[in-house]
């Protein structure tokens, strides 16, 4: 084979295979562009948030958790958590576990940290949230 023929052949396969990825590239962002526009948000906004009825059984609450994330589902300010434990907020906590944070902090009261947690949440929930007391029905005069 000629020089030049070995030349045609080497840039005609780097132009198909440059044309190739550009087009597999552009169907693949294309793609990707469609996926995200149909996508559910992986957040819900503000408003449907709002609507969601606050957690109250402090039964489900698992050693596994944070508080953070406990704060959220139970509408309860991370501060007052922390404060009911007698810590002091911060991002290495935040990232702990109940379990972890009762290891750590309370390592003599086995299920301290949860179990104040329980009650931090039933007392905030108990002020910011009071149940309603039905009223007495009115009373109809007699005929």
């Amino acid at each position: 084979m000629s020089p030049k023929i070995q030349r045609i052949l080497v840039f005609g396969l780097i132009t198909a295979g440059v044309l190739l990825a550009v087009f597999f590239g552009l169907r693949a962002a294309f793609a990707f562009h469609e996926f995200r526009r149909h996508s559910l948000h992986p957040f819900a906004p503000m408003e449907a948030r709002n609507n969601q009825p606050v957690e109250t059984d402090v039964e489900l609450i698992r050693d596994w958790m944070t508080i953070p994330y406990i704060a959220r589902t139970y509408r309860v300010p991370p501060e007052i958590l922390f404060e009911a434990l007698r810590l002091s907020p911060s991002k290495s906590l935040s990232e702990k576990s109940l379990k972890q944070l009762n290891d750590e902090y309370f390592p003599q009261a086995e299920g301290f940290v949860i179990t104040t947690v329980k009650a931090a949440i039933v007392e905030f929930q108990a002020q910011a949230f009071p149940t309603a007391t039905p009223s007495s029905p009115a009373v109809s005069p007699a005929p």
